[in-house]
């Protein structure tokens, strides 16, 4: 699917005064106007305030590295001038009193909010209206469904997700875009709804690595950026998992395909045993914070939850704090476990979701991201193969703890190697 330009490449047009801003979301409005009928990937989007907010920064200083630069924004992270309606029709019309940090660092660096785009109910199972760019008869995958969508059909070169289970690297892998779960704790979370403390990440979804990179190193303070236009050939370990069981067609054919296409770079590996049941026990930890996080909303509204939220909160309830913190305290030794496993390697490549979309508008399986997002490492979906119908099929590359920079230019390196 045809793409308009980049963050990275308007943002330097912009700067250099071969772009404004204004032509630059007048095109992507053209773009929204022809394609976001089928996909549906925005709840809210308010094109003259957005013109207007363009026209504002051309005749201003240049703010920052993000001026003029346009982000959607998952409907469950707050925007003091939009509607914030976390997906559920308990906070229909909500108007938040003040924009989430990352939001508030998107705007005093110069970039522009594109609209929200639809998140599934409080970002876990119940979908939302999107569908996916490459087929609307399937799913766009979820949570972070509407920013996977209007990036993978050009709607938006850049758009927030947010991560607790799979909901950033799975919907890249399913509408072939490029996906990016950072570290734990890289862009602060005050004024995303909450869901599970522990694991909540944002981070985004981009039609490029180095586009993916420039907005997190912006907001985040990391130059994540030098030595993404050459990156050097990383170690790569390649890592079936325990979830591989789990696995289908499209993602089973895209993994024999790296083989083949890196086998000189690529190092089998196999996990401890200490990661065996980790996929399973992150369903603990994000069920116990959660029953936390929406106690209000399930005591006095639970009547509007749907049922997947509710079942989540009553599993919440049956786990216990000493059970809670047990499983935190072996994530913590799997970490140490990991960064002993990767010894000599640069990253893993491990499967982003089972394979290519579902038919239907279930979000999907997140049981190739849970384990990782329970670790808090960084994730990174790279697109480039395709599955038996011919629809995206990612590939997700797995760093360890804080060192993003190292997994990013890795990822930078495979895409271009899919690409080639």
């Amino acid at each position: 699917m045809k793409r308009s330009m980049g963050a990275v490449e308007a943002a330097k047009a912009i700067e250099g005064g071969s772009l404004t801003a204004e032509a630059y979301i007048r095109g992507l409005l053209d773009i929204v106007a022809e394609r976001d009928g089928p996909v549906q990937a925005f709840i809210h989007l308010d094109a003259e305030a957005t013109l207007a907010a363009a026209r504002t920064l051309d005749k201003g200083p240049r703010r920052g590295m993000l001026h003029g630069v346009p982000v959607g924004v998952k409907d469950i992270i707050d925007t003091h001038d939009m509607p914030t309606g976390y997906g559920s029709p308990i906070y229909d019309g909500h108007r938040p009193a003040a924009d989430a940090a990352c939001v508030a660092g998107l705007r005093r660096r110069g970039g522009l909010v594109f609209g929200k785009t639809v998140s599934t109910e409080f970002a876990y199972y119940t979908p939302g209206k999107t569908r996916n760019p490459h087929d609307p008869s399937r799913t766009p995958g979820g949570s972070s469904s509407g920013s996977a969508a209007a990036v993978g059909a050009g709607m938006v070169p850049l758009a927030f997700g947010t991560q607790t289970a799979g909901s950033i690297i799975r919907p890249a892998s399913f509408c072939g875009v490029v996906g990016y779960k950072p570290s734990f704790g890289t862009i602060n979370t005050a004024g995303v709804k909450p869901f599970g403390m522990s694991l909540d990440t944002i981070g985004g979804f981009a039609g490029s690595v180095a586009d993916i990179a420039f907005l997190v190193g912006a907001l985040s303070g990391h130059d994540f950026l030098s030595g993404l236009d050459k990156p050097a050939a990383p170690r790569i370990g390649l890592c079936r998992t325990p979830q591989w069981p789990d696995v289908e067609a499209g993602t089973e054919a895209a993994f024999a395909e790296a083989e083949t296409r890196l086998a000189k770079g690529l190092a089998p590996i196999t996990l401890p045993a200490i990661f065996d049941d980790l996929a399973v026990e992150q369903v603990s930890v994000m069920a116990y914070e959660a029953a936390a996080a929406y106690a209000s909303e399930n005591l006095y509204h639970a009547d509007r939850l749907s049922d997947h939220i509710r079942d989540l909160l009553a599993k919440g309830d049956t786990v216990d704090g000493v059970a809670y913190r047990a499983i935190l305290g072996k994530a913590a030794r799997a970490r140490m476990a990991l960064a002993e496993a990767m010894d000599g390697l640069d990253v893993l490549l491990v499967p982003a979701a089972p394979g290519e979309a579902p038919v239907g508008m279930a979000t999907g399986n997140s049981v190739f991201n849970r384990m990782w997002t329970l670790l808090g490492v960084p994730c990174v979906t790279v697109p480039g193969l395709t599955g038996p119908a011919g629809l995206p099929v990612g590939l997700q590359l797995i760093g360890r703890p804080g060192e993003d920079a190292r997994t990013l230019a890795a990822a930078a390196w495979l895409e271009a190697q899919l690409r080639g």
